[in-house]
């Protein structure tokens, strides 16, 4: 498998140990497949894929060598995940080129997903709804095949029932939204999203699934891309300099998620829900970068325009477009270690990283496992 590296090959950045043990609070990090959902966070290439969209280098360098699908300059948090699991990364569902082995699970994340249905206006067609679809499919067929030539291809069919069920997905619903709505509006739509994301999960549990790891969705208001467009007025950014539009909603909704998680885990009494505060995580990295040792906490790496945010919403990292008479190419920054974000959406390996550890340690969880798990944590100060 491309990139397959074993976790004491992180480097300088991270070494974790741990033993694959079960029966910790629900969580057991011997699952024999994964299979995520979501959006551009977790996405290893299936809008790339499915759209036929294009991503150029800079994109994939540090790790990859070569734009991957990821919207990264490396791999993303589930890779990093993967790999503490000690399991193959995930190849997209809708990768049809280059044999994609699905053994030990599969990816039916794709960037600019919401999870409400997509309109004739969403970046992506394939919302959290039809990602459930595609993952039905693949299930039936999956069972179809088994007992054939394909066989060390596909995942056995009671990894289905063993397996780890991953989502991270809601951040696009929440900002696409603050584009024609006001931030009350936003605010009254998140019990909309939300039950058609508890839909989404019952259908899956219908279908065996029974151990669940939920991600909530990040500070959108410290993303250049949001800073940019909604915070040119000084008095609508907090004291990190994000909107607080944005980032009062992401709690909100992080707050309405998590009590869905502890609704689902009274009602599936035979799975495990995981809450999973990657908000304080990735907020906690931004006020604290430099304790880190990262050096930018919102500018971008690759990105256009120069200081203070180095973005600019007319071209892509890795494009190159005619702005204003002048042929620009959007290249990457010196060091991309150094920064937290990517492209203005998107975080850099060296961000994503260091919110895998900070997932691994367990303290971020709920139901909780810091106590329970031994862990041997270094990270990068």
């Amino acid at each position: 498998m491309e990139g397959r590296r074993s976790i004491r090959s992180w480097g300088p950045w991270a070494l974790v140990f741990f033993p694959l043990v079960a029966g910790v609070y629900g969580v057991d990090f011997n699952y024999p497949a994964v299979f995520n959902f979501g959006d551009s966070n977790s996405d290893s290439g299936n809008l790339v894929a499915g759209v036929g969209d294009r991503l150029e280098p800079p994109n994939g360098q540090t790790f990859f060598k070569r734009p991957s699908g990821r919207f990264c300059d490396g791999r993303l948090i589930v890779d990093f995940l993967m790999d503490a699991m000690d399991l193959p990364l995930l190849n997209a569902y809708l990768e049809a080129i280059g044999v994609p082995n699905f053994n030990k699970g599969s990816n039916f994340a794709a960037a600019g997903s919401t999870v409400l249905p997509a309109t004739a206006a969403s970046v992506c067609p394939f919302s959290f709804g039809i990602q459930v679809a595609q993952f039905l499919r693949f299930k039936s067929h999956v069972l179809e095949l088994l007992g054939g030539k394909f066989d060390k291809f596909l995942p056995r069919s009671d990894y289905f029932h063993q397996g780890l069920y991953m989502f991270d997905i809601g951040q696009n619903d929440l900002a696409g939204a603050f584009y024609s709505k006001t931030e009350d509006q936003v605010i009254a739509s998140i019990p909309v999203i939300l039950a058609e994301f508890e839909t989404g999960i019952k259908k899956l549990h219908e279908e065996g699934a029974r151990r669940f790891w939920i991600h909530n969705t990040g500070p959108l208001g410290c993303l250049a891309q949001n800073i940019a467009k909604f915070g040119t007025d000084p008095s609508k950014l907090d004291e990190l300099g994000c909107v607080g539009s944005h980032n009062r909603a992401a709690k909100l909704f992080n707050l309405q998620l998590h009590a869905l998680c502890k609704k689902l885990s009274g009602s599936f009494t035979d799975a495990n829900v995981t809450y999973v505060d990657i908000f304080s995580i990735k907020l906690d990295l931004i006020a604290n970068y430099t304790r880190y040792g990262f050096e930018q906490p919102i500018q971008v790496c690759c990105g256009n325009g120069g200081a203070p945010l180095n973005y600019d919403s007319r071209i892509s990292c890795g494009q190159t477009k005619d702005l204003n008479g002048t042929a620009v190419t959007v290249k990457a920054c010196q060091d991309p270690s150094e920064y937290v974000n990517w492209d203005g959406i998107h975080y850099t390996e060296a961000a994503n990283r260091h919110v895998s550890n900070q997932i691994l340690t367990g303290k971020y969880s709920d139901p909780p496992f810091s106590d329970k798990m031994p862990f041997l944590l270094k990270l990068k100060f």
